[in-house]
């Protein structure tokens, strides 16, 4: 899936010569916490976070309700320059979720400028924009279960697996493999868009299939 599909298109720039308390307005208004920088032809030239701004006030005088005459007296012309990142990671459009997410990962930045081939900006994706991407990639906005399967590690168990799916009647948003589950074997996490799927995990046992139960195995890997 490509970025293009989920960032925000009417993205809200500052502009290079702007002050701290534009941004902060800007923020407030739009209920945003990154803000690409742009020259005049809107070119990228950095990146203004909330944090940004607090780093250069005291915290005491920052809150998201607005911006009082005091906050906006220390942040009128403290050039915008001083305080951004310059140069930020962007992502292009062919970009897809899964680079966004490693990015997040590596960098901990929280939202990155989408450009084009020219640097110029043409949208923003964020964590939250991510994560309602593999909400709806992964179907999980529709009622459902997870199941956790221990196969052997070659393609011909995942078309038991879906072939045994079919024949029950359940259909599934997504599915998840655990590659490294351990030698020889992986764990595969089908999101069944069913409820009641005593049916189907009696049947997999019957086939030889170890069943899991992901939250006990996700509890048990934390401890």
């Amino acid at each position: 899936m490509f970025i293009s599909r989920f960032m925000t298109k009417d993205v809200v720039t500052l502009g290079w010569d702007s002050d701290l308390a534009e941004a902060k307005q800007l923020m407030v208004r739009y209920r945003i916490r990154h803000l690409p920088v742009t020259k005049a032809d809107n070119t990228l030239i950095g990146i203004v976070s909330d944090r940004d701004i607090r780093s250069a006030m005291p915290s005491r005088f920052f809150h998201d309700r607005g911006i009082d005459e005091m906050e906006a007296e220390r942040l009128t012309g403290v050039p915008i320059q001083e305080f951004m990142t310059k140069n930020p990671v962007s992502v292009s459009l062919s970009s897809t979720l899964q680079d966004a997410l490693l990015l997040i990962e590596k960098t901990r930045v929280g939202a990155f400028p989408v450009v084009d081939e020219n640097l110029k900006v043409v949208g923003i994706v964020s964590d939250r924009d991510l994560l309602n991407a593999f909400i709806h990639v992964l179907g999980i906005k529709e009622p459902g279960a997870l199941l956790g399967i221990v196969v052997d590690d070659n393609i011909a168990e995942m078309e038991r697996i879906i072939h045994t799916m079919v024949s029950e009647n359940v259909t599934f948003g997504s599915i998840l493999v655990y590659r490294d589950w351990r030698p020889g074997k992986r764990a595969v996490f089908p999101y069944l868009l069913a409820k009641n799927v005593v049916n189907l995990k009696q049947k997999l046992r019957n086939m030889g299939y170890d069943i899991l139960d992901p939250i006990e195995w996700y509890i048990d890997k934390r401890i």
